[in-house]
């Protein structure tokens, strides 16, 4: 059996680390992260932890060590957010289309200007076409557990692609709950045997060339080039059903149950819904509720999975609603929208449908966004059902 403490969000990600035996690590301290670098570093000298931790300058060079011990067969983690991930952007856009299965957490937080170093989601979003996975979590349990089950999905021969576990700076990160420790055994029987880069791994006795020119005059031709695209494509697309697979499995094996893409929650009979991400939900939730009491009929569209794009499970809950406000805790400079508002509006080209939808913003710079907030989402989105649809985003906080 395993056993109960009460521990930040950060320390939740550093156990979900500890029990799925990584072979090295490395990670380099920023706001909000720090603290989770800080665990891993205690781990490694407690033992708890029985792998290598590479003391380096900074994050390109985190990125980098890991890279190289992924090619040779180990199972790696970091961490990092904001400034340290654009520091980290070099190798990180290369880790995905290597097909390294490496797992990474973002203590997701706001721009680095004007000056901020609190909560936000815009360093993750900024990063969402770079070829990772992207998972998002509402509260420190979700954040343990899907660490431990991203490294099934990662490592798996239909996948083998990087997977970022994305959880809050601030409310997640410094947020202590109640969190579960499974029991050891149980998760390596749940894991299985390590199934790191099985296609590429470095073998003295079978040399390789890695990451090969390919395109123009002096490559093979940008056929290859194409075949390793449309391959990751694949790979991502595979990801979906992987993620469905592993949180039903994890379910069997641990009594805990995670929606893997999307969470529905209360849409039965939902005239109109508000999509949310990350830890916002449980406020979004609660006014949901309030309004369920008033009699009004909305529900609310949890988003798990960003990466890859969960087609099917949005157009489905689409389907059943007229109107959707959608609440950002990110910008989209170029669309004056959020980055979740713009895919809303991209996968309701897939549903035949006159769906309105709404954009929020909120929760920027660690602002919080609470049920008063989500109050108002709900009543706007309400009116936008009746044909008054606000011109431009709708900011919150403005006010607080």
């Amino acid at each position: 059996m395993g056993k109960t403490i009460v521990c930040d969000g950060n320390e939740a990600a550093a156990w979900g680390v500890a029990l799925s035996r990584p072979d090295m690590v490395a990670v380099y301290p920023i706001t909000p992260q720090s603290s989770l670098a800080e665990y891993i570093s205690q781990f490694v000298a407690d033992g708890i932890i029985q792998a290598d931790l590479m003391d380096v300058e900074g994050e390109h060079s985190v990125l980098s060590v890991l890279q190289g011990a992924c090619l040779a067969g180990a199972r790696t983690f970091t961490a990092s957010c904001g400034q340290g991930l654009a520091f980290m952007f070099e190798p990180y856009y290369r880790t995905a289309p290597l097909r390294l299965p490496l797992v990474m957490s973002i203590v997701t937080r706001d721009g680095i200007t004007p000056q901020s170093v609190w909560g936000g989601q815009q360093d993750a979003m900024t990063v969402r076409e770079a070829g990772w996975i992207q998972m998002y979590t509402e509260n420190c349990q979700e954040i343990l557990d899907t660490v431990i089950m991203a490294y099934k999905i990662a490592e798996n021969r239909d996948v083998m692609l990087p997977v970022n576990v994305c959880h809050d700076g601030n409310y997640l990160s410094y947020g202590v709950e109640r969190v579960e420790l499974p029991d050891q055994e149980e998760v390596d029987s749940f894991l299985g045997e390590k199934n790191t880069n099985w296609h590429v791994a470095l073998d003295p006795e079978r040399p390789m060339g890695v990451d090969p020119l390919t395109g123009g005059s002096g490559g093979v031709g940008p056929g290859l080039f194409l075949r390793y695209r449309k391959g990751h494509c694949k790979g991502m697309q595979n990801a979906l059903r992987v993620i469905t697979e592993v949180h039903q499995e994890w379910a069997q094996r641990f009594g805990r149950v995670y929606a893997p893409l999307i969470e529905a929650y209360r849409l039965e009979n939902a005239d109109y819904a508000i999509v949310t991400i990350g830890s916002m939900s449980g406020a979004g939730k609660d006014a949901v509720d309030d309004a369920r009491e008033r009699g009004e009929k909305v529900g609310l569209i949890k988003i798990k999975t960003f990466r890859p794009f969960p087609l099917r499970a949005f157009c489905g809950a689409l389907s059943q609603v007229k109107a959707v406000g959608v609440v950002d805790r990110s910008v989209s400079f170029g669309w004056n929208s959020g980055p979740v508002y713009q895919e809303i509006l991209s996968a309701l080209h897939h549903v035949e449908t006159k769906t309105r939808v709404v954009s929020f913003i909120g929760g920027l710079a660690g602002a919080d966004i609470r049920v008063d907030h989500f109050t108002r989402v709900i009543e706007t989105t309400a009116r936008a059902l009746k044909g008054e649809m606000p011109q431009g985003p709708i900011w919150l906080n403005e006010e607080d």
